[in-house]
């Protein structure tokens, strides 16, 4: 319609010029003529007139053909608008494709710049120059494990009971029964009986058929623990029979005048040995300073992995040391069983969905997930992409060593081959140990993962996808001996940071990485004192060595004859920023009191800001909590 008019306006304007032309000929025509030529002008007037319909018709072709093809243009425009408008994405579903894109496009993004305007987004294979030391803590050497056992603190002897025994059946994978037996040791001491030996699990998802003996030096255990619980390996024989204790379970998190209440009558009325069951964080996060550094006695020192384990583990560090001065040990949690109880979105589609909803489906008690929304709050793990991009902006190169422990990795090659693009030096006790050499623990999973602890523990730094049991026990063992890095991904704050990294530049990408990541490096005081999972944060353990840290400061002032240069001093005030007593990036642990496993919902445990959190998995699904545990 609009089209059709616009022609008529035309040709209607081009008519009335023509005229006025044709009109404007004919005058001056007429004044030119002589009289004497008057045949001729008449002639000339017949001729003038026929050729005015010809020429009104050679314009009004162009005319027409030209507002055909403006036409034709315009048409083309708005059809060409409307398929975009029915094709384009919803705005929820834009923040879908850019995760995927970014996820599955990066062999295109590492060799050709990603460009928005003036913003080029370019992976240097270097980790560029900073101003501290990437394998080291700044203040690690004024803070040392101190865990010996205070004046006040009788010895076993004097407080134990003869007739009284404790039995412990711990639950869950390597670390969560790492954890139980640690925790066995205070409860014994809580209750001043006799702890027998702890049985490991056997039953569950990991069907590992190991004892105590065989993951653990038993005789070492015993005999570092003699003068604060007394151990045997078995229960006595009662009147010539073997000796079975009654069975019971304490609530988690249960505190020392909970086991007092709870456990201590059952043993004075009618028996004189209990077995605890399913024993996994059944004891209070908070407890006496003697009985938290007997926690740390256990942990740190009696517990020492059996001799076999110990040396293919010492092996296994030995070649990645001939391999590099310098290593990183990373945890990375990407199997199918744990990205499908995480409920989040990886970047792959429906065929992703249908995969990991179908492992999902086997536990009922699991609610579906919005992904956006756990994505925001950091309960996803970080893809293999995005912990090498991560580690890259924290100043580790390309030619640095990289250890994984993982088992198997949700898309294979596939999903790893990013990871490995930017750390081409990629190592596993798979790829450094013959299939011989493994033999003897390839057949037990915690032997296995006995192993893969010993080489991240020795690490220089450790990096951790998930909060699972073996992160936090790492996490705690490493502040004890030295506060050596240990990098939790603050996966809430890194999200955004994902998304747009193609708006940005490397370097301005790399600058705010770097910036989420303070409090969640592994440096002394990230995380006030009783705060968090005490495994984890073991601050009753962590002394601080006052007088060298105030003869550092003294020297730092006192420098080049007394005076400091700007930048020296400018290094001093940074480092006090960081470390000194300040926690405004702390992360926001839960803080966990003696009740609250007792009467609080569960649920509130499930997550903290760093990522999963698996040992709250309601217990409903035994199998679920176990498998996700470590």
């Amino acid at each position: 319609m609009v089209t059709v008019v616009l022609e008529k306006l035309l040709i209607n304007k081009t008519r009335k010029i023509l005229a006025k032309k044709i009109e404007a000929e004919e005058s001056q025509l007429t004044s030119t003529l002589s009289p004497t030529r008057f045949l001729l002008g008449k002639r000339v007037e017949s001729i003038g007139a026929m050729a005015l319909p010809r020429r009104r018709n050679l314009y009004y072709h162009r005319l027409r053909f030209l507002v055909m093809v403006i036409s034709a243009i315009s048409g083309a425009l708005l059809v060409l608008f409307a398929i975009l408008t029915f094709l384009a994405p919803s705005p929820n579903e834009s923040e879908h494709f850019h995760l995927r894109h970014h996820q599955t496009s990066f062999n295109a993004v590492v060799d050709d710049p990603v460009t928005n305007g003036d913003s080029v987004f370019r992976i240097p294979s270097s980790g560029g120059k900073l101003d501290r030391d990437i394998w080291s803590s700044r203040n690690a050497k004024f803070f040392y494990g101190c865990s010996n056992a205070t004046a006040k603190f009788a010895k076993a002897e004097a407080v134990r009971h003869p007739n009284r025994y404790l039995a412990i059946a711990t639950s869950g994978g390597l670390n969560q029964q790492r954890t139980g037996i640690t925790d066995a040791v205070v409860a014994a001491r809580i209750l001043n009986a006799t702890l027998v030996v702890p049985k490991l699990d056997q039953k569950s998802f990991w069907k590992d058929s190991s004892n105590f003996s065989e993951i653990f030096d038993i005789d070492w255990f015993i005999s570092f623990l003699s003068k604060d619980v007394k151990i045997v390996k078995q229960l006595p024989k009662r009147k010539g029979k073997t000796w079975t204790p009654y069975t019971m379970r304490v609530p988690r998190r249960c505190s020392e005048r909970c086991y007092q209440n709870r456990v201590l009558p059952v043993l004075l009325k009618r028996h004189n040995a209990v077995q605890l069951n399913k024993f996994d964080y059944r004891l209070a996060n908070k407890l006496d300073t003697d009985l938290q550094k007997l926690r740390c006695r256990v942990n740190y020192h009696a517990l020492k992995f059996a001799d076999p384990i110990l040396e293919m583990g010492k092996l296994l560090v030995h070649r990645m040391r001939m391999r590099s001065k310098h290593y990183i040990a990373l945890h990375l949690r990407f199997e199918p069983d744990m990205l499908a109880f995480s409920g989040c979105d990886y970047g792959g589609g429906e065929k992703e969905r249908n995969e990991l909803g179908a492992i999902r489906k086997r536990w009922k008690t699991l609610h579906k997930n919005n992904p956006d929304k756990q994505r925001r709050q950091g309960k996803c793990p970080l893809t293999p992409e995005e912990v090498g991009l991560m580690l890259r902006a924290l100043g580790y190169g390309s030619e640095v060593h990289i250890y994984v422990a993982s088992g198997e990795v949700y898309g294979g090659e596939e999903t790893l081959r990013p990871l490995k693009a930017l750390f081409p030096n990629f190592y596993s006790k798979d790829t450094i140990a013959t299939k011989e050499e493994l033999e003897p623990f390839s057949s037990f999973s915690s032997r296995m993962a006995a192993l893969d602890f010993i080489v991240c523990n020795e690490s220089d730094v450790f990096v951790t996808n998930n909060n699972g049991n073996m992160a936090r026990m790492l996490a705690g063992r490493r502040k004890y001996f030295g506060h050596k890095p240990t990098i939790r991904p603050n996966a809430k704050k890194l999200y955004r940071l994902f998304l747009s990294r193609s708006n940005m530049t490397w370097e301005e990408f790399a600058s705010r990485v770097r910036t989420f990541q303070r409090a969640f490096m592994g440096e002394p005081k990230e995380v006030r004192p009783g705060r968090g999972e005490f495994h984890e944060n073991p601050s009753t353990c962590i002394c601080e060595d006052s007088e060298a840290r105030e003869k550092a400061k003294a020297d730092s002032r006192h420098r080049k004859h007394g005076k400091l240069d700007d930048s020296s001093r400018k290094d001093v005030m940074l480092s006090h920023d960081q470390n000194d007593y300040v926690y405004n990036d702390e992360p926001e642990w839960p803080d966990l009191d003696d009740g609250e496993d007792q009467s609080g919902p569960q649920e509130k445990r499930l997550y903290n800001v760093t990522g999963l959190d698996y040992d709250a998995v309601i217990s409903d699904e035994p199998e679920l909590e176990v498998m996700l545990s470590d």
